[in-house]
């Protein structure tokens, strides 16, 4: 057996499992992710990544670092942070060094790690993972404002935080004599500043200037942008170690502000790039550590961790957001929340062995700490986000909403009945004429095109997870659903109409286009409002012990199809396709059609 194909076979199973296994049950993916690198590496030995890869293994770590923060920049749009522009400046400029400074403080006398040591460490701690910070906010779904300013500030710190350790490493080294001098030191700083910026900008102007031009053909352009961000990224960590990250950052913020045509397959592609490196670099920096580095954890490291979690966080954010526009649940929250990730324990062992190797024993604590920092803060922060949101009233307790788009006598009763259950529903139509019946009827409606970039900006997306593409274009509506499918998932976008079809049909969709049929017959547009006029509604069935599925299933009509349940616990489930739907005692059957027979709480909605 090849035992480095097998071991990189086991990392990508144990990563990408991981991530599955933790959207199965609904818990943070880097919780699943740090279980499994130490499963796989101190307690079974199954994975050990010095012996695989040696030499290569911090190179690889340095460029996957690189890729996670060059798509992390790709999230960055400067519209997002209108709210959180002053809170999120104060953070990085000016709270950055702060949290340096007391993390230094806490470094050196509560954790007792000696001073130059401790300046290297606190400056790694800066960073607050967005490795770790972004699916935390897909699962908590957390409202704009204090999204955007964790999703801002944990971007921009991480090649900050960087920095700054280079920054005490070099410090150390002049002071130690290992070096150059001070001026030189100061000198390469300064160089590789302005070559991060000057690479990052004017690679990512020159990237879209090709690709606007159509200089790059669009089967390559992803290709390309990686090279870019390799190359870059290397170049200017020859100036200054780490000084890369900043460059990729930018690069990707240049990006992710222009207009080019493709840049959502860009992203996605990035975003498929992103979880197999996060499952694979967590995995394997977890697997590094071994059993005699968990026993050298004390007291004092515990300590050092809760100053940091109960102390030093808050007061920094507390003080950085005085005076904005952020309410104090949220600047709670915010201050609650501040995960470390990849980047954290990454530089942490690039600097362990370079600090034992100029005399600084204590060195080799800081794989064992940071692995015990970004342990704490995942599972802490990862399982508590939305609890302290709800406790907080940051978010909603509420249903899966609907997002309605096309403006229809169907629509409209869909939308009433949705509002009765209380689930949060939208109506969205470029038509202003088309949404005066949905506005009359009090519903909430959007006036514009759902697909622009103002549609990001003005409706919260978060309250839907459920899209029904029902306009009287078939196109426009599979490419409603293609468009939103990677957001909200393939399976929670549907449309009316869908064309089906054998593969030699001139009239067939693609099976990679589109969403799901909204009923079992695919009724077209005209044909759903026709029924509306002859009198189908919307009907609701609570199903009970006294009136069970079965039931039901024995009275209904024929001609009366179901749409979904309204579980008990507040979740939607779409009777789509060949869906088989069990509801349970509690539940509600929203159906379309003629009434049941003898149903037992069933009420039609008015049509419009």
């Amino acid at each position: 057996m090849d035992t480095l194909a097998f071991q990189i076979g086991l990392i990508g199973v144990m990563g990408i499992g991981a991530q599955w296994l933790a959207w199965k049950v609904q818990i943070p993916a880097i919780v699943v992710l740090v279980v499994a690198g130490l499963i796989a590496g101190p307690c079974t030995g199954l994975i050990a990544p010095d012996q695989i890869f040696g030499d290569l293994l911090r190179p690889m770590i340095g460029l996957a670092v690189a890729i996670i923060l060059f798509e992390g920049g790709l999230t960055l749009e400067f519209a997002q942070i209108r709210e959180t522009s002053a809170a999120v400046r104060r953070l990085v400029l000016f709270g950055s060094p702060l949290t340096w400074g007391l993390t230094f403080l806490a470094a050196h006398y509560v954790a007792g790690l000696q001073a130059p040591t401790a300046a290297v460490f606190s400056g790694i701690l800066v960073v607050t993972g967005p490795t770790v910070i972004m699916p935390m906010l897909r699962q908590a779904r957390l409202p704009s404002r204090p999204a955007s300013l964790l999703r801002w500030e944990a971007i921009l710190a991480d090649p900050l935080g960087a920095l700054f350790a280079v920054f005490a490493f070099e410090i150390v080294q002049i002071l130690h004599g290992d070096h150059g001098s001070s001026a030189a030191f100061a000198l390469r700083v300064g160089l590789a500043v302005c070559l991060a910026f000057a690479l990052g900008i004017g690679l990512g102007r020159l990237l879209i200037w090709s690709f606007i031009r159509g200089h790059v053909p669009e089967y390559l352009k992803a290709a390309v942008l990686l090279i870019t961000v390799l190359v870059s990224f290397e170049l200017t960590n020859l100036v200054l170690e780490e000084a890369g990250l900043l460059t990729v950052t930018l690069l990707g913020v240049v990006i992710a502000n222009s207009n080019i045509a493709s840049f959502n397959e860009i992203r996605r592609f990035k975003e498929i790039m992103t979880v197999l490196l996060v499952s694979g670099v967590f995995v394997i920096l977890t697997a590094t550590i071994t059993i005699a580095d968990l026993l050298t954890i004390g007291w004092r490291d515990i300590a050092f961790v809760a100053l940091m979690l109960f102390v030093i966080r808050p007061i920094i954010v507390l003080l950085m957001t005085v005076g904005t526009a952020m309410p104090l649940n949220e600047r709670l929250l915010c201050a609650w929340i501040a995960p470390r990730g990849v980047v954290a324990i990454a530089v942490s062992g690039l600097f362990a062995a370079a600090l034992m190797d100029i005399g600084f024993a204590d060195g080799g604590r800081l794989v064992a700490l940071a692995f015990l920092v970004v342990a704490v803060t995942v599972v802490l922060h990862g399982f508590s986000i939305r609890p302290v949101a709800r406790l907080l009233k940051i978010t909603r307790k509420e249903p899966d909403g609907i997002l309605i788009v096309g403006c229809s006598p169907f629509a409209i009763a869909l939308a009433r009945r949705a509002r009765e259950l209380e689930i949060p529903s939208l109506i969205a139509d470029r038509n202003w004429h088309a949404l005066k019946p949905a506005r009359d009827a009090g519903i909430g409606v959007y006036f514009g095109e759902i697909l622009g970039e103002t549609a990001e900006h003005k409706i919260d997306f978060s309250r839907f997870t459920y899209l029904i593409a029902a306009t009287d274009n078939d196109d426009y509506n599979s490419l409603l659903c293609t468009d939103f499918g990677p957001e909200l998932g393939r399976s929670n976008v549907f449309q009316i109409g869908r064309h089906t079809s054998t593969a030699h049909d001139r009239y067939a969709m693609p099976s990679t286009i589109g969403g799901r049929a909204l009923f079992r017959d695919n009724d077209s547009f005209d044909g759903l409002q026709a029924r509306i006029q002859s009198g189908w509604a919307f009907h609701k069935t609570r199903i009970s012990a006294e009136y069970p599925y079965e039931m039901f299933e024995a009275e209904r009509s024929e001609r009366l199809d179901i749409l979904f349940v309204l579980k008990k616990s507040g979740r939607l489930a779409f009777a789509s396709g060949k869906s088989q739907l069990r509801p349970e005692a509690g539940d509600v059957i929203i159906a379309f059609g003629q009434a049941v027979r003898k149903a037992q709480e069933t009420e039609a909605a008015p049509t419009p």
